[in-house]
């Protein structure tokens, strides 16, 4: 099943590396610092899980893959934005990002500070220009990706994190931090596959696939500290700081099957496959 799940990320891998790589098939001579480092942070490997979900749920509600591919490569974009600025020595100061220099490294600060912002811009233009979907989809998604990216999203999740660093936060705000840091680009991800198929919101498939991404975006989370805990990493906020290792597993595998079974009537085990896979990682 694991090697089949595998199978089918690599697959849509490729689709994502040519559908970005395309997308950054220009040049200009006085911006090319900001497109080469753009470049260098989006082309830089990863599972591309978030894009993966966008196809994903599109498949499995019998969209045609080729409407989502803009949104799948927009979360991406997102998401790649998201580590330029983590990178950074304002932020968490890391030098490496997947075994190569940070963007920072290679192009300088404000360089990789300008690509991040310009990779975020990126995104929304990307969402805007999907010919294959009417306006009325793209708006739906454009709004979607906002609200999953801003003050209430990603950036307010990152923005906790930077004050969570100097205090010990209780469950529940660390639940907040995580589900806004993390889950809430997993559940846009699941939000725009429906979207690229013509599913509406207050359609019971798309309830479906926000409740899997919600579930499987908080146990990602949680396995993701066990990992750092075995890595040596002593983080001041994890859920190690409030459960045990077994009791995290255990958390972890009960939001996974909550999630597989929101999802089990429209899927043909690749989603279920997926979540399990996620919380075996290197186990």
């Amino acid at each position: 099943m694991y090697k089949d799940i595998k199978d089918k990320l690599l697959y849509n891998v490729d689709i994502l590396e040519k559908a970005l790589s395309d997308i950054f098939e220009y040049n200009d001579t006085d911006c090319r610092a900001i497109i080469e480092a753009q470049k260098y942070a989006l082309l830089n490997g990863g599972k591309r899980i978030r894009g993966f979900l966008v196809m994903q749920f599109c498949r499995a509600f019998n969209g045609d893959e080729n409407s989502a591919l803009p949104y799948a490569c927009a979360i991406e974009m997102i998401h790649a934005s998201s580590l330029v600025h983590d990178d950074l020595p304002c932020m968490d100061n890391d030098d490496w990002r997947r075994g190569k220099p940070s963007t920072h490294k290679v192009f300088g600060e404000a360089i990789a500070l300008l690509s991040g912002d310009a990779l975020m811009v990126k995104a929304f233009e990307t969402v805007n220009n999907n010919n294959r979907l009417t306006a009325k989809s793209n708006a739906r998604a454009f709004s979607v990706l906002a609200q999953s990216t801003g003050d209430l999203g990603m950036l307010g999740g990152q923005t906790m994190d930077i004050f969570a660093a100097k205090k010990e936060l209780d469950l529940d705000s660390l639940v907040r931090l995580y589900t806004m840091k993390t889950g809430k680009l997993i559940s846009a991800s699941a939000k725009l596959g429906c979207i690229a198929s013509g599913v509406l919101e207050n359609d019971d498939r798309y309830k479906a696939a926000v409740k899997y991404a919600e579930n499987v975006g908080l146990a990602f989370q949680i396995i993701d500290d066990i990992l750092d805990y075995r890595d040596g990493k002593s983080e001041l906020n994890s859920f190690l700081a409030h459960l045990s290792i077994d009791d995290a597993k255990s958390k972890a595998e009960e939001l996974t099957r909550s999630g597989i079974e929101a999802i089990a009537p429209y899927d043909d085990g690749t989603l279920s496959s997926l979540a399990e896979y996620l919380i075996t990682r290197n186990y």
